[in-house]
């Protein structure tokens, strides 16, 4: 049987990790500030806006919404990104995804300053992710990262499988286990032979999107297998794109769903927005 990851009890450690350094920057008159935007309705969205805020309280950090309406034009939230880039007092700005279908999701993350850019989505922070010299990594592949160094997994030499190829999880995710000098694969929907590439990983990092996609006979004994993937089932209970109940059998760690990955994302956020505190304020890199 493999051993559970817990994300909440991985996020309550880098959240007090990072409680105790906002307290440090007060005492130094710096105060770290997280601007959430959120445009409509999506109830997820609200959701997940509504737990950053909790975060933001449980890490003293001050948290800022901007809750705009569905018919909000591109002209209006560019100019809100804009007061928030110049504003001073302002250290991350997230825009939460997805936006309506309206609006150029790409347009808006390419008009964040790359120092205020906490999701780590700007070009010029994918570029230094690319090179592996960063301040700030997307959240989710960083929470993940965090895991392996709480548990004390090592990735060096390792054959790892990421499954999934978003610009948001999956490609930086590679980008992060290469650089502790594991051998990354990256699949998706065009590649051939899976589940004997996914059967021959040491790590496999499933972020799919689809239900219960990584079934047991597709790891080997002993996989570490972390998944990223939240769906809803149709009688409303989520579930993860591993087939938990039968990969736990065989892994030697396993993330839930929920609380594996999950809390880890906003855990990582709020690390990011100190991060950016400390280079707006010329206290780090």
């Amino acid at each position: 049987m493999a051993k559970i990851i817990s994300g909440k009890e991985v996020s309550l450690a880098v959240k007090q990790e990072v409680a105790d350094e906002v307290a440090q920057l007060k005492n130094e008159g710096i105060e770290p500030s997280l601007a959430v935007i959120l445009v409509g309705n999506d109830p997820a969205s609200k959701v997940y806006v509504n737990n950053k805020k909790k975060a933001c309280d449980f890490c003293g950090i001050r948290s800022l919404e901007f809750l705009l309406g569905e018919e909000t034009t591109q002209e209006e939230l560019m100019e809100l990104v804009e007061r928030l880039n110049n504003d001073e007092t302002v250290n991350g700005i997230l825009c939460q995804l997805p936006l309506p279908k309206h609006l150029d999701e790409q347009a808006v993350l390419n008009a964040i300053k790359p120092q205020k850019d906490v999701d780590a989505f700007h070009p010029e922070n994918v570029g230094h992710i690319m090179i592996g010299d960063y301040a700030m990594l997307p959240c989710t592949p960083s929470g993940i990262m965090e895991m392996f160094r709480y548990e004390g997994i090592e990735l060096d030499g390792k054959n790892c499988v990421v499954i999934g190829r978003s610009n948001i999880v999956g490609k930086p995710m590679a980008m992060l286990m290469l650089k502790e000098n594991a051998t990354v694969t990256i699949c998706h929907s065009h590649t051939e032979n899976l589940k004997k590439i996914v059967s021959e990983a040491d790590v496999v990092v499933a972020a799919v999107g689809i239900p219960k996609f990584v079934t047991a006979d597709m790891i080997k004994d002993g996989a570490v297998v972390i998944d990223v993937g939240i769906n809803r089932m149709e009688d409303g209970k989520l579930c993860g794109d591993v087939d938990y109940e039968a990969c736990e059998k065989k892994a030697s760690y396993i993330t839930p769903v929920p609380g594996g990955v999950g809390p880890m994302t906003i855990a990582t956020l709020m690390k990011n927005t100190v991060t950016a505190a400390k280079i707006q304020n010329k206290r780090g890199k």
